[in-house]
């Protein structure tokens, strides 16, 4: 356990270190402790980059209790922000039955206020359905603001403010920060060349626009399969090929789904897949690609790597599955998921909004909301100072 403390702590550090807009929200939280006397439950990515936001809202006097996502939690970081005394569950090797558990367990700690990734937190408020003692709280991607706005829409007592929805998200960490990490997460899992690969991109908002354009950057051969008209058209207009899956199904030697809907890849698309193609996805929910239909589908399964499964058919075919149809971002040996620069626009982000419910959840409607425009506009000048850019 010390060598995973210690781990753990050496890594945070570095980042800590390249993070200067949550090292400003830490001072000014000192200070101001707009958290003191609350308990924040949380559901995201235990990754160092998470650690450093938590490490923020602790100084604010924040409590602290927290579960990773399914598949993605790193232990090193649960053992350091153990040892720094926050309540953390959850571990690599948790089972999907493992991380309702612990979802369960930040809810029966009675948080105060919530940090959301997929509303999985949301959703466990709901279903136990007695008196909540929760305020409010934050969301942090767009599978979240879905199902906010789909299968719980008036379901929320509280106000939850979506960080998806924000513009400076949206730029700096879903379209510049996912599109590099997923080339990076596919060379680094794959070992295999970009220039001159066919990949097909599924759904073209922010991530898939942000995957397309750093894979063309590299040398890659993009298409776009997209069925919402508006953005088909936009992706035409950027020069990529745009068709339908099943019409790409054969070209593609590369399938990368960025929806945030489930079943993109599904059994109706496996049999028009040439032999030896790869399935990724970098949405948040392991549903993106229909695993269980490709599964029950394959005559054979084998473990190559780390991350990587051959599914062989009967037709001779095998086609290539990528961290078991999990995020790509934070899969496979030492994944990095987003850069450092992102995640520090995108974690004040985080910061402010939740200060903006512990201060003022009673002057916010109930449900999903966008970011208020001052917390963008004071973020944005923030980053910019930063970058020390002119204006």
């Amino acid at each position: 356990m010390n060598d995973l403390v210690s781990r753990g702590r050496n890594r945070i550090e570095w980042i800590r270190s390249r993070m200067p807009l949550l090292a400003q929200a830490r001072r000014a939280f000192a200070d101001s402790r707009p958290f003191e006397g609350r308990r924040i439950g949380m559901s995201l990515h235990l990754e160092p980059k998470t650690a450093v936001l938590l490490e923020t809202l602790a100084s604010g006097g924040a409590e602290i209790v927290a579960t990773g996502n399914h598949g993605s939690t790193q232990d090193d970081v649960v053992a350091f922000l153990r040892d720094r005394g926050m309540t953390v569950f959850g571990s690599r090797d948790d089972t999907i039955d493992q991380h309702a558990e612990n979802i369960a367990g930040v809810l029966d700690a009675r948080p105060d206020i919530l940090l959301d990734n997929g509303a999985d937190l949301a959703a466990g408020v709901v279903a136990k359905g007695e008196q909540s003692t929760i305020i409010g709280g934050t969301e942090e991607t767009t599978s979240g603001g879905v199902r906010l706005r789909g299968e719980l829409t008036g379901s929320i007592p509280f106000p939850i403010l979506v960080i998806n929805d924000s513009i400076l998200k949206a730029i700096g960490e879903n379209r510049h920060a996912v599109g590099q990490s997923v080339v990076e997460s596919f060379m680094r899992i794959t070992n295999l060349m970009v220039p001159g690969r066919r990949f097909v991109v599924a759904g073209y908002g922010w991530c898939g626009r942000g995957v397309a354009q750093y894979l063309r950057a590299l040398g890659g051969k993009v298409a776009v399969a997209e069925v919402d008209e508006l953005k088909a058209f936009e992706a035409a207009l950027d020069g990529y090929r745009v068709d339908t899956m099943a019409n790409l199904a054969g070209w593609g030697e590369v399938f990368i789904t960025a929806t945030g809907h489930p079943d993109v890849l599904g059994p109706e698309i496996f049999p028009l897949l040439r032999q030896g193609a790869i399935l990724a996805n970098c949405g948040h929910f392991p549903w993106e690609i229909d695993v269980p239909a490709l599964s029950s589908s394959a005559s054979g399964i084998t473990v190559l790597d780390d991350a990587i499964e051959r599914f062989e058919f009967a037709d001779g075919r095998h086609i290539i599955l990528l961290a078991h149809g999990r995020m790509m971002n934070l899969a496979g040996r030492e994944p990095k998921g987003n850069s450092l620069e992102s995640m520090d626009l995108g974690f004040l982000l985080q910061s402010l909004s939740l200060e903006r419910i512990a201060t003022s959840a009673h002057e916010l409607p109930a449900g999903a909301q966008p970011i208020p425009d001052d917390i963008n506009r004071e973020i944005a000048r923030r980053m910019l100072a930063a970058m020390g850019a002119e204006r």
